[in-house]
């Protein structure tokens, strides 16, 4: 039983750590190429030459929750419901760039100081949020565009 238990921890663990010690950086240093994959034969690895240090802009599906150096983010939509009991919208808004969102359907808690009465279902709005303590974005002005739908 104890050889069971031995045999694969002693081949085991010397594979684990070789591959600790001999795995690629996670960091490219400033200046460096930076691999991409590995050579098939002839060609070299393949690489990308050092950039000019500036950022590119998110093409992936991810979204950012937090944007720094901004107090709000601006937005568009349409009001699809409001809950004055609750002091929500639900909305329907095109793409937030300031903050990396996509277009989406979503309840969102409005500002104790808007009045929520001039708001109608099919309503086009434009609206301000701003992101709260706990990381909840909070609509803190929203007025309607033209005559909705």
């Amino acid at each position: 039983m104890v050889a069971l238990l031995y045999r694969p921890l002693v081949i085991g663990l010397p594979i684990a750590l070789m591959a600790c010690v001999n795995s690629a950086p996670t960091v490219a240093e400033q200046d460096t190429s930076v691999p991409l994959g590995i050579d098939l034969g002839g060609s070299g690895p393949v690489t990308v030459p050092p950039a000019d240090h500036t950022v590119a802009p998110r093409t992936s599906g991810e979204m950012r929750m937090a944007h720094a150096g901004h107090a709000d983010a601006h937005g568009s939509g349409t009001v699809n419901s409001v809950d004055p009991a609750q002091h929500k919208v639900n909305l329907s808004h095109n793409p937030i760039p300031e903050i990396g969102w996509p277009a989406m359907t979503m309840d969102f808690p409005v500002a104790p100081s808007v009045d929520l009465r001039p708001l109608k279902p099919g309503a086009r709005v434009n609206f301000t949020i701003e992101q709260g303590q706990g990381g909840t974005y909070e609509i803190k002005t929203i007025s309607p565009v033209g005559g909705g739908r």
